[in-house]
């Protein structure tokens, strides 16, 4: 179809007979337009999507795109790197090959420098549960959960250097500045639970893992989605009120807090900052109410502080016990998303990470036992009370282990 001619204006010329014309086709272009958008033959909207949040009330529910199998994460993270050749990942030729060279690795040097010879597994491995899967006898207590548990073996890593490789699982990225898993989740579904934090991180008692407060930033995302840190050990700083300000009057200023806030965002409507401010200081005013109920354990019975090893004579392991009891208590409470790391950078009390080379007996015959039984109590007592039917739980660690 020829269009119309222009005139000398760079006008178009449009006679009768034309607009007629252009008319007609343009009204079938509609009509077939609407005929492929109802039978959804169009190409489908590939826009970013974006959640819906109200800076006001930021992490208030949002629905999902379709039913969830899960409404809760829960990701256990080993930082370190937890050799695989130890705990998970039975390989038995290494047995048969055990002190020969590695097979086209001659003279293989790394950062760390000249690989030794192939070195079998230092704990034994028997088979599990009715699956018979293979699992170190360093988890005894996990192991006993085999048949509960899916196993992925075909993880890899970006990096071999501990900070980037913590960064890529729990970002997606080895490079800093991006959200981590807790930040996105929350931004994207928000949380059920409105007087406790959406994200919470609950670091090892011996200090943080190596990226530190990055394994839980909310990166370019607004700073609301960021993960709340504390633990069994280190309650959120600043929360008690004075001993000589009564509750009376506690209440009363924030209500009278609250009043002033409401009328001073009356004077900037839209102003999307100062409403966020506002609500991330009324979730602190609910965290002084709610956050010491969740970090008392006096409401649970015995047998729960025993099987959690709350009291243990070994401090590590009682205070990783206590940290897995916080967590259960976080997520039955409703908080969206929890992550609970286990092993630290910081040499406390002369024990680091999970990062072992020529001392891995040494030093995971102490991080076993400390990850081991009150790890698998957070799995059993889950499932007593029914959160795994809706709880994702992750055991993760940055990479592997060469087999030399």
């Amino acid at each position: 179809m020829n269009p119309p001619p222009l005139s000398n204006a760079g006008r178009w010329l449009l006679n009768r007979r034309d607009f007629l014309r252009f008319g007609g086709t343009g009204l079938s272009g509609i009509a077939l337009t609407a005929l492929l958008t109802e039978q959804q033959m169009l190409r489908a909207d590939t826009s970013p999507i974006r959640p819906e949040w109200s800076p006001e009330r930021p992490h208030s529910p949002r629905p999902p795109h379709f039913a969830p199998r899960a409404k809760n994460v829960l990701v256990i993270f080993c930082s370190g790197a937890c050799s695989h050749l130890e705990t998970w990942d039975y390989k038995p030729e290494l047995f048969r090959r055990h002190g020969q060279p590695m097979p086209g690795a001659d003279k293989l040097i790394t950062f760390q420098g000249e690989n030794g010879n192939l070195t079998q597994p230092l704990w034994e491995f028997k088979p599990r549960g009715q699956s018979g899967k293979m699992i170190s006898e360093l988890l005894p207590n996990l192991a006993e959960l085999a048949d509960e548990l899916c196993f992925v073996h075909s993880m890899t890593a970006k990096s071999n250097t501990h900070g980037p490789a913590e960064c890529q699982m729990n970002t997606g990225f080895i490079l800093d500045g991006f959200p981590s898993i807790g930040a996105w989740a929350t931004y994207a579904l928000g949380c059920e639970a409105d007087d406790l934090p959406a994200y919470v991180a609950i670091p090892d008692p011996r200090g943080y893992p190596q990226m530190g407060p990055n394994s839980w930033t909310a990166g370019f995302l607004p700073a609301v989605f960021q993960g709340v840190s504390f633990s069994a050990e280190k309650p959120i700083a600043h929360l008690n009120t004075p001993a000589n300000i009564s509750p009376e009057a506690d209440r009363a200023t924030r209500e009278f807090l609250k009043f002033m806030n409401e009328k001073h965002l009356e004077q900037f409507p839209g102003d999307t900052e100062l409403s966020a401010r506002i609500a991330s200081y009324e979730m602190a005013a609910k965290l002084q109410l709610r956050a010491a109920e969740v970090d008392d354990f006096s409401s649970e019975t015995e047998s729960t502080r025993r099987m959690y090893c709350v009291d243990d004579p070994n401090k590590l392991k009682a205070s990783f016990g206590r940290n897995c009891l916080l967590a259960r208590r976080l997520l039955e409470r409703g908080v969206r998303f929890v992550h609970l790391f286990n092993g630290a950078y910081a040499m406390g009390e002369g024990v680091g990470n999970w990062d072992g080379h020529k001392a891995i007996k040494q030093q995971y015959d102490i991080h076993g036992p400390i990850l081991d039984e009150p790890c698998a109590a957070l799995f059993k007592d889950l499932k007593a009370r029914g959160l795994l039917d809706d709880t994702l739980v992750v055991w993760a660690t940055e990479f592997g282990r060469m087999p030399t």
